[in-house]
Order: C-alpha cells, then structure tokens, then sequence
C-alpha cells in the first residue's frame, strides 16, 4: 500500500507479459491531503526481486521532490511486503517473488502519516496467470498386457492415462507414438490422441513375432509443449490360428427335381495346415435341406448326395453351408457355400385362378369385342409353363353356345361373336382347357357361366286402356255426382326389362282441369279430387306419361277421356259399359295367363338346371324364383345372380308395379310399394 496525501485513480489492467502467464494485480492507495485516486498495475507471478512495476508518482502527478517530505512509502501488515516505493522518483518495485494462490485472497490497508494515522481497508484482486511449467506424468509406471493373436482389428488392448498440474491447455494431454517405432509397428497398432487407447491396426501373428515394446508420447497442448515417454509391452499369446480349408470338386450345379435319393453332387476334400488335435477336421452340413455328407474311403474326402426327393416347385435352389471344424482349443472353423438349382421337369397341370369362372354380361354388347378373361397359372418353369387356352366344342348341349365365341389363345382373353339379347338369353355356360407345352403336355380345363345383364331397351308398352285401333286411347264415362277419391280407371303398362329398366311411374303430361283429377304415380289409378260442380264441363282429357327407370328412361302416353253423365244415364251406360268390361277383362286376363305360363316354364327349366349345377359343384352362384300376378292385374318375375359374396337380383317384367335393387352388404334387395298406403310405404323381399 503507498501512502500519501493524494487520492488514487482508476485505470485498466495492461498485459505486459506474452500468453501463458498470469498476471497479478495490485491496488496502491496513495494519501494526499487534497483528494484520493486508484492505480492499478499488472505483473506476472514469480518475476525476480527489483521488478519495476511501474512509476507511482508519475502516474498520480506528483512532484517528486516533494515525496520524502510527505514521507511517500509502502505500508503493509506484513512484515515482509511484497513491493516497495522509491522515494525519489515514485517507482514501484518488487520485493520478493510472488505466489499468485498465495496473494489472490487478500492482505490491503491504507494508512496515512497523521498523528493519529486514520487508515481504510479494500479488497486486493490478483488474478496471477498459469504458465506451462509442469509436464504430463503416467499414472502407472509399468503398462504391460498380453494379447493373443489374430485379435479382431479395433479391438482396444490397453489404455494408458497421464495427468498434468497446470490449468487450462497446458494440462491437456494427447498421445502418439514415438517417432523412433518402425513402421510394421505402426502398421499393427493404433493409439487414440484423446484418450490414449491401444488398438489393433493389423493383423496379429505370433508366429512373426511374439512380443512388441511400444514407446508411447504424452504431451500437453501448451505454448512450449511438455513431453513424457513411456514404454507399453505388448506379448502375444499363441492360439490355433489356421483355419481348416474346404475344396470342391467334380460339382454339378444343376440336379433333376425327379432324382433319386443317394445321387452324387459334389465331391469335398477338406484339409487344415495344423498338427494334432488342431488338424484333425470334422465336416458337416445343415439338418434341414435334402442333401448329406457321405465320408469316402480316402481320408479327408466326403460326398454330398442327395438324401431325399426333391420337389422345384416347392423349392428351386439350395444354398448349401458347408462347415469344417477342427479339434483345437478353441477350435477354428471355416464354411463354404455352394448353390445347387433344381431343375424342372413337367409334373404340374395348368392351374385355373377360379373354377367355376361366373361373368356377368350387358346384353347389347359389341360383336367381335372382349367380354370377359380366364387366366391359368402352371407351378413349372420355361417351357412347361408356357400356357395356350381354347374353347371346349364337344357338340354337348351344356357347351352349344361356345360357337358363338371365341378365345386368344395366348392371354385367355374371350370375344364374343354375336350381340347378347337378355329377353332371348339370360344365361348359358362353355367350358376352357388350359394347356402347358411341356413334353407330354399337361392341361386342365374350368366351366365358366355367363349371366346377361338386363339393359334398357323395350319401352313400356300401354296394356290399357287401348282403342280398337291399337292406340293408347281410351274412354271413361261416370256420374256427375261421384264424391272425392272416386275410381275413374287404372292405366296399365308393361315393360319388357327387368329392375330399375322395369320400374314404371305413371304422370299427368296433360289434364284440362288440374284440381279434378289425381294420379297414383306407382299404380296408375286416376281418382277424382273433388265432387263436380254444374259448371266443371263435361269432357276432360287427360294424357298419361308411363316413363321406366333407366339411366336413359324410355316412355309412351296414354289418353283417357272421362265424360260426366248424368246418374241416370251413367247406370245405363255402365250395363252396357259392364259388359264390354267383362269381355276386355277376360281377353287380358287370357294373355296374362299365356305370358305368366311361358315365363314360368322358362324360369322353372332355369332354376332346375342351376339346381343340378349346384348340387354338382360346390360353389353356389346362382338361384331363381317366380312371383304369381296379384290381383290388380300387375305380372314380375326375379332372376337372383350371386357372384362371390354378392348377390344381385333383377325384376322383369311386369306391369304397373315398381321396384327397386337395393345394394347391403352380402346381397341386393327388391323393393316394392305396398299400395295399401298413399303414403308409399315398401315391402323388402329377400
């Protein structure tokens, strides 16, 4: 501490030492009678006695000849101070070295020269640098490790570890080898800079050499780096190092799937470079593959033969593990693989991917267009695979149809020659043979049915009423006096396809007086709205529109002309209305009952066949049944397809009824109104 009159001023810490040192701080208070300031000085630790830290008096502003007079100097508790002050020129010395772990915790206090001296106290930071004075040093003296040989490369041998004192870069170590080691070591081994782990570089053989002292270098990382040797003895421990070694020969890589159990492959000699129990080889091969190893007359010699029937189709080729194992201790083994194919012969049929095939058919199709494919797979290769395809033509009645189709012999692709007509054909059936070109060929043959789907083609067909010319026109006479919901007549229609092509809604096109008169859009019953006033007119024409379902609807009209009559003539008229009544119910009741027996034979025939179909095979893929007339004179019948896990049911044809194929999740559903309610409530037939 300097005492003086003066206060002391701040000022900032100048290195003047390189890097590495570590710089020490003082803190001088000079007392003066005036004011007070703070100097601050820089040095390293441990610098020689009679340092010049700097010039105090200078620095403050003093007049030097004025600081014995003030008697300018050093006070310190200490008995030995670390620094003291000239008093003619104010320059700062060093006193004695100084430790930097010694003076950073303190030691200042500033006293003045008064009578009573009044003094202050203040922390002293020295922040004394680390310098690169202590070199790295091994934790063990001695490292030796034993090693055997044909160690895997990579394998860690031994880890050497040194420590070093200083702080910061000058304690990190690394480690290398000695420049002095010759290359062949250097090819064997590796040493980690980091953490100084050995490793194997190369391959070990004791019988080359059997032990190895390797000089190994720990440095620090400082401005002037410290070094420190030391010695690592590696002995290598002998071990059965030669391997057995397997040769193949007189190998035929290809065997006929059909050879007999015991057939010679190949020919195997093993043979291994060491003596005694290291030299003697036991050879085998995998339990699980049709093939063995028989050990032959000659020594070390063994056959690999077949041990069972072989089958390509289930497997093609082997790879066979071949395994020599020798005596030693540990015992040394080597394998070899070898690949054997099984070659094909023609023992499979053709394979069709369905049987039966069941395809359903728009009628209407293209002639001379594909409508449909069958496809066949053969278990064998090449040529024994090679598939063509045709068309059974046999004269049976089952296949009488095949005439008018054709097949691509290549692809199974199917082309029919003429355009389908559901009305006149709804299914038939063919049979396709499938055969391979090995030699004898092989085939195999599959039924394939054909359901023809229903489009919309006919349009509907008015069945009443209809005039004595033929045309769609009719006349109906009743009371002025009938009440509201009274009957005029019913406008039946009949339409020739099935389901929704079938399906026929009945709608005024055109009608005179709007509120008279109502039609029933699923019956087509006309009804009156209201009772007749004497002005309503007496002649009302209304015009009917019959539209069915289809995706594009076909249509006809049907006029009907209702005249009011008076009561008394409209009970005349009804006898006479009555009676023709009678004889037009009878004629339509006649072709109902001639076109509801021809499609019941037909349908009974179809269901008879597809029964007997069905009970010959095990896939069920079709039923049919009737529906009699009701009683309002509507006629329907319903073909059921399934196909798979679907089924389809189509409705035709009938007259005024409506219905509908509702899709669920394993079969279709026909809908149909029930006309007990206005309000069109449906019946589900299943």
């Amino acid at each position: 501490m300097i005492s003086s009159g003066l206060t002391m001023e701040q000022r900032r810490c100048k290195t003047r030492r390189a890097r590495g040192y570590l710089v020490g701080c003082v803190v001088a208070v000079l007392l003066w009678s005036v004011a007070s300031a703070q100097i601050r000085y820089s040095i390293s630790e441990e610098v020689n006695e009679g340092t010049v830290v700097g010039n105090v008096a200078k620095d403050l502003g003093l007049d030097k000849s004025t600081l014995k007079e003030r008697k300018y100097r050093i006070v310190s508790t200490n008995a030995d101070p670390l620094f003291h002050v000239n008093q003619n020129d104010g320059i700062l010395y060093v006193n004695r070295k100084i430790d930097r772990e010694e003076v950073c915790v303190h030691m200042l206090t500033a006293l003045d020269g008064g009578k009573p001296p009044k003094s202050g106290d203040m922390n002293i930071v020295v922040n004394v640098l680390d310098i690169n004075d202590n070199a790295p040093v091994f934790t063990k003296d001695v490292y030796s490790v034993m090693l055997n040989e044909n160690t895997a490369v990579g394998t860690t041998i031994i880890q050497v570890n040194a420590t070093d004192l200083d702080d910061g870069t000058n304690g990190d170590v690394v480690y290398s080898f000695s420049n002095s080691m010759n290359q062949n070591i250097l090819n064997l081994f590796d040493i980690n800079q980091l953490t100084g782990e050995i490793t194997v570089k190369g391959l070990i053989n004791y019988e080359e050499k059997d032990r190895y002292e390797i000089e190994i270098e720990a440095s620090d990382k400082g401005f002037a780096p410290l070094t420190t040797e030391k010695s690592v003895i590696i002995k290598i421990v002998d071990v059965n190092d030669n391997a057995p070694e397997i040769e193949v020969t007189s190998f035929s890589s290809s065997i006929p799937e059909d050879s007999r159990p015991g057939t010679t492959v190949a020919l195997i000699s093993v043979n291994d470079l060491d003596s005694g129990l290291n030299g003697k080889v036991i050879c085998s091969i995998g339990e699980d593959v049709p093939f063995s190893l028989s050990p032959s007359l000659k020594d070390k010699m063994y056959s690999l033969v077949t041990k069972s029937p072989l089958d390509r189709e289930k497997q093609s080729q082997y790879e066979l593990t071949i395994i020599a194992k020798d005596a030693g201790r540990p015992s040394l083994s080597s394998e070899k693989t070898i690949s054997v194919v099984v070659s094909d012969v023609n023992d499979n049929s053709p394979e069709f991917l369905l049987s039966p095939y069941t395809f359903y058919v728009t009628e209407g199709n293209e002639p001379g267009a594909p409508v449909f494919s069958v496809k066949a797979f053969d278990h064998d290769e090449n040529d024994n695979a090679l598939i063509s395809y045709h068309i059974l033509r046999d004269g049976r009645e089952e296949n009488k149809l095949a005439s008018f189709l054709n097949i691509n012999s290549e692809n199974g692709d199917i082309l029919a020659l003429k355009s389908f007509d559901f009305e006149t054909l709804k299914t038939f059936q063919f049979q396709v043979v499938a055969t391979d070109s090995g030699t004898p060929s092989l085939s195999s043959n599959v039924t394939v049915n054909v359901f023809i789907l229903d489009q919309n083609d006919n349009a509907p067909v008015i069945l009443y009423p209809v005039s004595s010319n033929g045309s769609a026109e009719g006349v109906e006479e009743i009371p002025r006096n009938v009440n509201a919901g009274h009957l005029v007549t019913k406008v039946r229609a009949y339409d020739a396809d099935i389901g929704y092509n079938g399906w026929l809604l009945f709608s005024l096109q055109e009608v005179t007086d709007h509120s008279l008169f109502a039609l029933d859009r699923y019956t087509g019953q006309i009804r009156t709205l209201r009772s007749f006033t004497e002005t309503d007119e007496a002649e009302h024409k209304l015009v009917i529109l019959v539209k069915d379902n289809g995706n594009v609807s076909l249509s006809a009209t049907a006029t009907v002309i209702v005249k009011l009559v008076e009561p008394k003539e409209a009970f005349a008229a009804s006898d006479v209305k009555s009676a023709t009544k009678d004889e037009e119910g009878n004629d339509v009741t006649f072709y109902l009952m001639i076109t509801l027996g021809s499609v019941s034979v037909l349908f009974l025939i179809s269901i008879m066949v597809l029964i007997a179909m069905q009970c010959s095979k095990s896939t069920d893929y079709t039923s049919k049944y009737l529906q009699e007339p009701n009683y309002d004179g509507t006629l329907c019948h319903s073909i059921q397809y399934r196909s798979g896990d679907k089924r389809y049911m189509l409705v035709g044809p009938r007259m005024s009824i409506g219905s509908t194929i509702v899709p669920g999740s394993h079969a279709n559903t026909l809908v149909l109104p029930d006309r007990r309610r206005a309000s069109g409530e449906v019946r589900n037939f299943k």
